[in-house]
């Protein structure tokens, strides 16, 4: 058993830049969507980046190898930011990457007086009530809006983010509505839209969002993303790179 890693858990080499992760051997797992959401966030040295619902800390350790910049993320349940911080120091990245125990709705106030250059976020998709919930609490939690609402991530994530700051989500097809009507209440304009497809000759599966604070109104929509390999690896059509160019 590696060192820091509990019973019910496993190590995962996520086969990039020499990264691990701790997951859960029978919980809520990462999926192609945080792994394409890594690559679509830009991120530059120096630079401050607030996760929203971490979970086990896939998008600070993935994008910790974009630039040397200090991410915090941020999650309710305890046992996922005990893992994360855990995964981090596995990297030896404990030092620009952190992890704290959060409810969304308490941004405002645990982080009043500090300011992100970016904020991204795996928000659960389906509102409370819908499709089949899951035996694990966490895998539950982590995929419906029980414990918080699309609204409290965009709120939350406006509320500590600098002007001109960029804030980065990814989210299924049938919020798409929500969420750019959220990010405009806000003051979090949407600059940047990508369709990400299991199949090019089918309807998308996710789509990756990318708004500017205070900005003006120009929503530029990107090629269409198609996924591919197994693992958690991501391709692109034709070739096309992914990271967003705000």
């Amino acid at each position: 058993m590696a060192s820091g890693m509990l019973e019910n858990e496993q190590l995962d080499d996520l086969l990039t830049g020499g990264r691990v992760i701790l997951q859960k051997k029978d919980g809520f797992r990462y999926g192609t969507d945080a792994v394409a959401l890594a690559q679509f966030a830009r991120v530059a040295d120096g630079e401050n980046v607030l996760d929203i619902g971490t979970g086990g800390g896939i998008l600070p350790v993935l994008m910790s190898l974009k630039a040397n910049a200090s991410f915090t993320g941020i999650d309710i349940v305890p046992e996922m930011v005990d893992m994360a911080t855990r995964s981090a120091d596995m990297n030896g990245i404990g030092d620009r990457v952190k992890f704290a125990l959060c409810d969304i709705k308490d941004i405002p106030c645990i982080f009043k007086g500090k300011i992100f250059d970016a904020v991204v976020t795996n928000p659960p998709y389906k509102k409370e009530g819908s499709g089949i919930p899951s035996k694990n609490y966490n895998s539950y939690i982590a995929r419906h809006e029980v414990l918080c609402t699309l609204e409290d991530v965009i709120s939350g994530g406006s509320s500590v983010l600098r002007r001109g700051g960029r804030f980065y989500m990814v989210n299924r097809p049938d919020r798409l509505c929500d969420a750019l009507a959220l990010m405009r209440k806000y003051g979090v304009e949407p600059k940047r839209l990508r369709f990400v497809h299991a199949d090019p000759e089918k309807a998308p599966v996710m789509f990756l969002v990318c708004g500017v604070k205070g900005a003006g109104c120009e929503l530029i929509v990107g090629d269409p993303v198609v996924l591919s390999g197994t693992g958690g690896t991501v391709g692109f059509l034709e070739n096309r790179g992914l990271e967003c160019p705000v």
